[in-house]
């Protein structure tokens, strides 16, 4: 099994963002649905073929099969997959720049967790923060930017989690050593598998006390339940961690 947490080696933390701040499935369905709306006003052939589950992911995936340059940009995806959708509907292509928009934007509008603020707070008032995404929101454009030194996105930087890279370049961003870095996010594999391979510690936030799935020998360093136990671990106050239960060879 992983060490155990070492509070005093951390100078800078990382955090995923979805489903770690806060519930990404709902703030997509809400921006799907103001696409949807803006499409049926817009541009109904498109609208209508965008209903169409089996036609939409028919050309998301020949987009990701002719555009590995986009693999991990959410974005990127999205919007040509929409210009794409466009053609084939027989509406203009120009408008998937303002459909995108309209979807981001509603993207942008997350339900942060409970504990949220309160952790936000906690953390940037003791340690220097980064995101570190594969999606696409934007800290400052949800609300939380302030808590932020930086934020790394894959789309930016070409490689998504668990790739060690993506890890690195968050430290680097703060100018840390990967050992010096814990990275924080409810992903098992992407998370805190990734973060113990790079070299960094790791807290998995398990909110729904699922079984640790990768083995002992590659377990975080820590598992909290929620935000609040993360924080009361950073400040030394001990924490009944849940244990890494049912794990698999």
């Amino acid at each position: 099994m992983s060490a155990m947490l070492d509070p005093s080696r951390i100078r800078a933390v990382s955090l995923d963002l979805d489903d770690t701040l806060w519930p990404v499935a709902p703030t997509i369905a809400r921006a799907e649905a103001a696409l949807r709306d803006w499409l049926a006003q817009h541009a109904p052939a498109t609208a209508a073929l965008h209903a169409r589950p089996a036609a939409a992911q028919a050309l998301r995936a020949q987009v990701e099969q002719d555009r590995p340059d986009l693999r991990h940009d959410l974005g990127g995806l999205r919007r040509e997959t929409l210009r794409r959708a466009f053609l084939a509907a027989g509406d203009d292509p120009a408008l998937a720049e303002p459909a995108f928009e309209v979807f981001y934007l509603a993207r942008q509008r997350v339900q942060l967790y409970a504990d949220a603020h309160a952790a936000l707070e906690f953390l940037s008032a003791r340690f220097a923060l980064v995101a570190v995404s594969n999606g696409n929101a934007d800290v400052h454009r949800t609300g939380v930017g302030r808590h932020f030194r930086a934020a790394i996105a894959a789309g930016a930087v070409g490689v998504a989690k668990p790739d060690a890279r993506i890890f690195h370049a968050a430290a680097q961003a703060l100018d840390v050593p990967p050992a010096a870095e814990l990275h924080v996010g409810d992903d098992a594999t992407l998370d805190a598998l990734g973060a113990v391979r790079a070299g960094m510690q790791a807290v998995w936030l398990n909110r729904s006390g699922a079984p640790w799935p990768h083995g002992p020998e590659h377990a975080p360093h820590a598992s909290v339940p929620d935000l609040t136990a993360l924080c009361r671990l950073l400040a030394g106050v001990p924490v009944a961690a849940p244990a890494l239960h049912g794990v698999s060879s």
